[in-house]
C-alpha cells in the first residue's frame, strides 16, 4: 500500500526533511537540512515558536439532530460539560474490555455537529465503530484527506498568528471559525483551535487541504522575526514526553486502560453511558493493577519502550512504554507502567534494564517540566 503524503510534502522536501512513517503517512521527523534537528526544533518551541505539519491526524464530522448527544453516549469524557466553540480531549474505548481504541479531540460546533480529530492509524476504526452505532438521523463522515492541520506552538505563537490576521485571544480548549486571506488575495475558512500537544501555549489551524501550502508559508514568514522553526514529529514526541502526555499505541492501547494511564480525568464517570463503562468502573473500584509513572535517568543512558523496570532486588516491577532524551533537562526520560501495591512513589529509585546494562532511574509523577498552557 502506497504511503499517504501531506499536501505540504514539497515544502518539507525543500527544508531537507528526514522522513518516517506515521500511521501510513510519510511525514517529517526532523529538518536537519534546515540547520535544525530534533534538539533545535524542541528548544525553539519551548523558548519561542515552532510550526508542525500534523495533517496525518484524522478528521471526521458527526452531524445530524442530537449529534453531540450521540457522541457523548460513545466517548468517555462528558460533552455536556462544554458547548459550541469548545473542544474536549476524550477517549474511544472498547465496550467490552475498556481498552483504548484511540484518544482524540472533539470540537463542538453545535449540538448537531461535532468535528473529531483522532490519530492517523486509528481514524478508520473510530469512524467504523461510530457508524455502526449511529442511528439513522446521524451521519459520520470521514474527511481525513480534506484538511491540513498545522500546529503553531510556543510562547510567541499568539504573536505569529496575529501577524497573519488570525485570532489568538480565545481560551484554552476553545476554537474560532474564521476566514483567512492569503497574500495572493484568495481567502478561505480556517478553524483556529487553542489546543496542542507540547505543554506550551499554542494553536492548531485546520484548513482546506488546498489552502495548506499558502498558510504554511505565511506562518513561516510571520514567525521569522521570532525565530520560528519548522518542527518535525520527533520534536513533537520529545515535547509531549516531557509533559507526560500519553501516546496511543505506547502509553494507551487496547491493553492499557485510561485508569492505568492516568487518563481517568478524561472519563465522565457519572455519565449513564459510554463505551467501556462497565469494565472501567469495575477496574476503578478494584484499583488498577498498574499505573503510569515517569522515569528520569540518574546517569547516561536513553530509555526506550518495552524495557524491564526492576527494584533494588532485581525483581521486575514494570515496563517502559515511552522513552527519549529530554532536550530541556539534558537527561534520559521515559514513561513506564509500574505495578501497584509495591510502595512505588514520586522519588522512588529503580533500575531499567537497557540491553543488559542497569540504568538507575528516579520515579517522577509527570510532568517533567512546567506546563505553560493557560
Amino acid at each position: 500500500m502506497t504511503a499517504l503524503r501531506s499536501p505540504l510534502h514539497d515544502r518539507h522536501e525543500a527544508l531537507g526533511a528526514k522522513w518516517a512513517d506515521f500511521g501510513g503517512w510519510t511525514m517529517p521527523v526532523e529538518y536537519p537540512g534546515a540547520g535544525g534537528g530534533v534538539l533545535a526544533e524542541h528548544l525553539s518551541v519551548r523558548k519561542a515558536v515552532g510550526i508542525f505539519d500534523v495533517s496525518h491526524l484524522g478528521k471526521a464530522t458527526v452531524s445530524g439532530p442530537g449529534a453531540a448527544g450521540f457522541l457523548n453516549s460513545c466517548l468517555t469524557n462528558d460533552l455536556d460539560r462544554i458547548g459550541p466553540g469548545q473542544a474536549q480531549y476524550t477517549l474511544c474505548c472498547d465496550d467490552a474490555s475498556g481498552g483504548v481504541v484511540d484518544d482524540l479531540i472533539a470540537y463542538v460546533r453545535s449540538p448537531d455537529e461535532v468535528l473529531i480529530v483522532p490519530n492517523a492509524a486509528n481514524t478508520a476504526e473510530v469512524v467504523r465503530r461510530l457508524k455502526a452505532a449511529a442511528p439513522g438521523r446521524i451521519e459520520v463522515a470521514e474527511q481525513h484527506m480534506d484538511f491540513v492541520v498545522l500546529a503553531v506552538q510556543g510562547p510567541k505563537s499568539a504573536d505569529v498568528l496575529a501577524g497573519i490576521g488570525l485570532p489568538a485571544d480565545h481560551n484554552y480548549m476553545s476554537f474560532t471559525d474564521t476566514t483567512w486571506q492569503a497574500p495572493s488575495g484568495a481567502s478561505g475558512s480556517v478553524i483556529v483551535c487553542r489546543t496542542g500537544y507540547t505543554g506550551e501555549q499554542g494553536y492548531e489551524l485546520i484548513a482546506p487541504s488546498e489552502a495548506g501550502p499558502a498558510l504554511w508559508d505565511a506562518v513561516l514568514r510571520a514567525g521569522a522575526g521570532y525565530g520560528i522553526r519548522a518542527a518535525g514529529l520527533g520534536a513533537r514526541d520529545t515535547l509531549r514526553t516531557e509533559m507526560g502526555y500519553p501516546l496511543h499505541g505506547q502509553d494507551l492501547s487496547m491493553d492499557i486502560t485510561p485508569t492505568q494511564a492516568r487518563s481517568g480525568w478524561a472519563v465522565g464517570w457519572d455519565k449513564p453511558a459510554f463505551w467501556g463503562r462497565t469494565a472501567l468502573l469495575a477496574e476503578k473500584e478494584a484499583g488498577a493493577a498498574r499505573l503510569l509513572w515517569g522515569l528520569r535517568a540518574a546517569g547516561r543512558g536513553i530509555l526506550r519502550p518495552h524495557l524491564p523496570v526492576l527494584d533494588g532486588s532485581g525483581t521486575v516491577v514494570g515496563e517502559t512504554t515511552s522513552g527519549t532524551f529530554s532536550p530541556s533537562l539534558r537527561v534520559g526520560i521515559g514513561l513506564a507502567l509500574l505495578n501497584r501495591g509495591l510502595g512505588i512513589a514520586d522519588g522512588s529509585e529503580l533500575q531499567v534494564d537497557v540491553r543488559g546494562r542497569p540504568l538507575a532511574v528516579t520515579v517522577v509523577k509527570p510532568p517533567f517540566v512546567d506546563s505553560h498552557v493557560r
